[in-house]
């Protein structure tokens, strides 16, 4: 039996066919809206069948929202061309009136006892419940849970590179160096561009600012050892590790989460070729060369930014600023900086393999994987950047 005949035998008749017996739904009519003009508006004439059976067909629920629309605030409504009307149905036409009748409605009694029906219960909202403390101690537990798995799986990749390194050592006829060569390139040449712009625009900056602290004081020459300390031992080594994290380490992600939705990681393990050599070792090697690299071309083009500022805004010449700057600056500020810069390159390459080895097989999953790696990456070099400058404050100061 169609669920047409099932509401017509209901003693409520919430269901009323009037041109013919209950047919299948399939075969009912459309909803449909009849816009026709009379004097002082238009008067909306409904026919079809206004039902569930019907209007959850194919587009007809569409089609029906559609033909309310259109007719909007008519003036005046006939139903009596109805095939058929239930609780959807009224339900529907009640919302779109604004929970009010018209002001001029042509229905027969049996609809208008309908439509009453669910003026006098409307729908209402389950209202949300409270989380128990018991639920809210086992969200807590879950996350908990979730970020120890999290560690575990990280410090296992550590691991697992470290081995590799060291098969890499025995035999290193049989390393991926092609990977390896092809990471270099896309890691470190083609970020010379943007890291050379970012780096000039910083030290034009910051010697934009402290020369107006600066001349205050006398104090112009003294440019030379802030700028130098502060773009060699910190901005610049920074500002790569950022810029790369941001770059490279969102592009692994990418990448290897990739290889997981389209099953490549699957038929590597099926293979017998491991990932952690095949993916992770030559990015983390290639980013731990990249980085010390990209750090001193950017700590050399914020230096260039900062020297012209230095020259336009207190007359301090290039000549004068390369002389004082060997004097200003510690070597051990420049091997501090490439110590920490090979700390980070490493970091941002087993970040990014970790959140695309995590990654499940749906977009939405590698859309959070690459976006959680990279804040976790950028978040990673900060803090491990303030953890060198507490354990080496001493350092070429």
């Amino acid at each position: 039996m169609c669920i047409g005949c099932a509401y017509a035998q209901r003693p409520e008749r919430l269901i009323r066919s009037t041109l013919s017996p209950c047919s299948h739904p399939m075969q009912a009519a459309p909803a449909e809206i009849d816009a026709q003009p009379m004097e002082g508006g238009v008067c909306a004439v409904l026919r079809g069948s206004w039902t569930a059976a019907s209007l959850t067909i194919g587009g007809n629920w569409r089609a029906a929202a559609a033909a309310l629309a259109a007719a909007g605030q008519a003036g005046r409504w006939d139903l009596r061309g109805l095939d058929a009307l239930d609780h959807l149905g009224a339900l529907t036409l009640w919302n779109h009136w604004g929970r009010q009748w018209p002001p001029q409605v042509d229905i027969d009694p049996d609809q208008r006892a309908l439509i009453e029906r669910v003026a006098a219960f409307p729908p209402q909202p389950l209202a949300p419940r409270p989380d128990t403390l018991a639920q809210r101690i086992d969200g807590f537990g879950q996350q908990v849970l979730r970020s120890l798995a999290q560690v575990r799986d990280f410090v296992a990749l550590m691991g697992q590179l470290l081995l590799d390194f060291a098969r890499l050592l025995a035999a290193p006829r049989w390393g991926p160096w092609r990977d390896f060569s092809g990471h270099l390139y896309n890691i470190g040449a083609q970020a010379l561009p943007i890291t050379a712009l970012v780096g000039f625009l910083i030290g034009v900056v910051l010697a934009y600012l402290m020369s107006q602290v600066l001349r205050q004081f006398g104090a112009e020459t003294f440019i030379v050892d802030i700028i130098g300390l502060a773009l060699i031992r910190e901005l610049g080594p920074l500002l790569a590790a950022v810029l790369l994290a941001g770059r490279s380490g969102s592009a692994i992600t990418a990448q290897i989460g990739v290889m997981r939705v389209t099953e490549e990681l699957d038929a590597m393990r099926v293979l017998g070729i491991p990932a952690g050599f095949r993916l992770v070792l030559p990015r983390a090697m290639a980013l731990a060369i990249v980085m010390p690299l990209i750090a001193v071309w950017t700590t050399l083009a914020a230096l260039v930014g900062g020297m012209l500022a230095a020259d336009l805004v207190l007359g301090i010449t290039p000549s004068y600023f390369i002389q004082s700057l060997p004097n200003a600056v510690m070597p051990s500020n420049l091997w501090l900086a490439i110590g920490k810069s090979t700390v980070f390159g490493v970091l941002i390459a087993v970040i990014g393999c970790h959140f695309g080895l995590r990654v499940k097989p749906n977009t939405e999953s590698l859309g959070r994987g690459t976006t959680a790696s990279v804040v976790t990456a950028i978040t990673s070099v900060i803090l491990i950047d303030a953890l060198f400058a507490v354990l080496f404050k001493s350092v070429g100061i």
